[in-house]
């Protein structure tokens, strides 16, 4: 046993008490017992246990709430549809691939020609770069996009037999064509319940604090995550078209907007909704 004893003031050392054994010579003290309460320290090399699953951000908004935005939007366009003009999967597929950094005006303009030419994958394999490349030459970026639209109807041909494959994995190996586009595609021309976030989305996904988020990766599991399974097919266009004819970048136009009651933007300009009605096909909002 030890005792302790004062050898200078404010210091304390452990004293042998007569009977207690004397260390081995070379003997090193043994290391202290850990506290109860101090961490255990992995084995060198282990990988740590991961940890409960990160949730989304919180949202101002109630699942009732929710469900009455996206119900209103349907009101406004039961069957929405894309402005980018096209006949068939394919065009679609080469319109979105076209539509990068480039309006779905500019575009159409562009296509118009293009698609009377070569509305599938062989035409348009066999119509080769350099035409595509004058077909589209208004649009920004169009020597690459030319190349890839090439790229990809040669590889439909060769891959899929001239047809646009309805897997994500078939459709983001294409030249030019990564998740958005095949979000898009898979969509429109399949039906699926995906939804590609565009500058639209993730405007109106951090503005309305729906679906906040720093990456588009994020605000599209955001959506996915909040909105209501019947409204899911749909979304993306009716999150498109509000975005760019009602919830502007610049000025959002809150008079036309049919979700201003509910809605939680801080730039928002009033609380009464606007007249809930369908607009039917092509239509837009007043004054838009």
């Amino acid at each position: 046993m030890t005792r302790k004893i004062i050898s200078s003031p404010g210091r304390i050392k452990a004293a042998k008490a007569p009977g207690d054994p004397e260390p081995a010579s070379g003997a090193t003290a043994a290391p202290p017992t850990p506290s109860a309460t101090a961490p255990a320290r992995a084995p060198a090399g282990a990988r740590p246990k991961p940890g409960p699953a990160r949730r989304g951000p919180r949202i101002p908004y109630t699942k009732l709430e929710i469900a009455e935005i996206f119900r209103r939007f349907a009101v406004q366009r039961p069957e929405p549809q894309p402005e980018l003009e096209h006949s068939n999967p394919f065009t679609l597929l080469v319109a979105v691939v076209l539509s990068a950094q480039a309006t779905d005006a500019g575009v159409n303009k562009a296509t118009r020609g293009l698609f009377a030419a070569a509305s599938d994958a062989g035409a348009m394999a066999a119509l080769g770069e350099d035409a595509i490349r004058e077909h589209v030459r208004t649009i920004g970026l169009f020597r690459n996009k030319a190349r890839n639209v090439h790229a990809l109807s040669l590889a439909l041909v060769e891959r899929h037999g001239g047809e646009v494959p309805s897997d994500r994995a078939s459709l983001e190996a294409l030249p030019g064509v990564g998740r958005k586009t095949a979000n898009v595609v898979l969509n429109t021309a399949f039906g699926e319940e995906t939804l590609a976030v565009d500058t639209h989305i993730f405007r109106i996904g951090n503005r309305l604090k729906l679906a906040p988020g720093k990456s588009v990766d994020e605000v599209e599991q955001g959506f996915l995550t909040i909105i209501p399974p019947q409204f899911r097919r749909h979304a993306h266009h009716w999150l498109i078209l509000h975005g760019r004819y009602v919830c502007k970048a610049r000025k959002p136009e809150c008079a036309l907007c049919v979700i201003a009651d509910l809605c939680r933007a801080d730039v928002k300009t009033t609380d009464v909704p606007a007249e809930l009605r369908e607009l039917g096909a092509g239509l837009l909002p007043a004054s838009a």
